[in-house]
């Protein structure tokens, strides 16, 4: 006789990692200025939406609260959270920020995109 597994073999627990997500120290960094800034401490919400001229689009926006369903990376004090429907177009990705002739901005570096678009900011898988 055979037992069938149930559905929550397939949860991602936040606390439990197991994700491979990580908030580099460029990303932590200027998180704590923003919040220095702002007078508050901020999060920065990662999200994979549908668009973009590749296909698939990353958006960044500050948050003060967490979602109940929520993944948290932290790193350095600081944190990033991404909804649990994002979260498998980001596996094993890094959250950082850059600073050069192009601009400011978060990125992610996504292992798991084909291509993405001269930006960076949409992405194929």
């Amino acid at each position: 006789m055979s037992t069938v597994q149930s559905a929550s073999l397939f949860q991602i627990s936040p606390s439990a990692g197991g994700h491979g997500l990580s908030l580099s120290g460029s990303a932590a960094r200027r998180l704590a200025e923003l919040g220095e800034s702002e007078g508050r401490p901020v999060m920065l919400r990662v999200a994979v939406d549908g668009g973009g001229c590749s296909g698939f689009q990353y958006r960044f926006e500050l948050v003060e609260t967490a979602e109940a369903d929520d993944i948290r990376i932290e790193g350095d004090g600081q944190a990033a959270l991404v909804d649990p429907v994002s979260l498998p177009f980001l596996k094993g990705s890094e959250i950082a920020f850059v600073d050069d002739l192009a601009g400011a901005l978060f990125v992610v570096r996504n292992p798991n995109a084909a291509s993405s678009c001269g930006c960076g900011v949409s992405f194929s898988i």
